[in-house]
């Protein structure tokens, strides 16, 4: 398990320890489902069973390189784990309000998403 303390430096801190939380939590019950103990799928990840542990627990936020060993390990989607570790978006989860949907949309320039929420906060203030 060479390179683990480099690769495992990664701490859990300020509004995204909830996110840690969850994600730690998603890997424990996959982890359960498959029926395997936390050694044994530190094992199959190539990493510490005590840092397993600790991502399990919400402790550490993993980087994107160990996400994609565990979800290797546990035989599940590595989107998954980057969709749960905020990596990458939730495309399917729908946008709620239009200020939601004008910051997600990448075709737009910050200054254009700025002028949007503008224009769409001036048309509130008219009602």
């Amino acid at each position: 398990m060479a390179g683990d303390a480099r690769r495992e430096s990664g701490d859990a801190t300020g509004d995204a320890e909830g996110d840690v939380l969850d994600l730690g939590a998603f890997i424990r019950s996959q982890r359960e489902r498959a029926e395997m103990s936390v050694r044994r799928l530190a094992e199959l990840a190539d990493v510490s069973n005590p840092y397993l542990s600790q991502i399990e627990r919400g402790l550490r936020k993993p980087s994107a390189e160990i996400l994609q060993q565990v979800a290797n390990a546990l035989r599940i989607s590595v989107e998954t784990l980057y969709v749960r570790a905020g990596i990458l978006p939730d495309l399917d989860r729908p946008t709620s309000t239009v200020p939601e949907a004008i910051e997600h949309d990448d075709e737009l320039s910050a200054e254009q998403k700025q002028a949007l929420l503008n224009v769409y906060e001036s048309f509130l203030e008219q009602r």
